[in-house]
């Protein structure tokens, strides 16, 4: 009985897995919040610390 809760467990945990890797929401707009010189993120609109990235 056991055995079986822990296959199914397994399989439910395998299927929300696959689901999560077709599309992560907001992952585009996380890539975008980075400064392309350093790599750091950026809080708001301004420019990057740094004084290398643009807004």
């Amino acid at each position: 009985m056991i055995i079986k809760i822990v296959t199914l467990f397994l399989i439910g945990m395998g299927v929300l897995a696959m689901f999560g890797k077709l599309r992560v929401p907001g992952a585009r707009r996380l890539a975008a919040a980075k400064c392309p010189k350093c790599g750091r993120y950026r809080i708001g609109k301004g420019p990057c610390p740094c004084g290398k990235g643009n807004a």
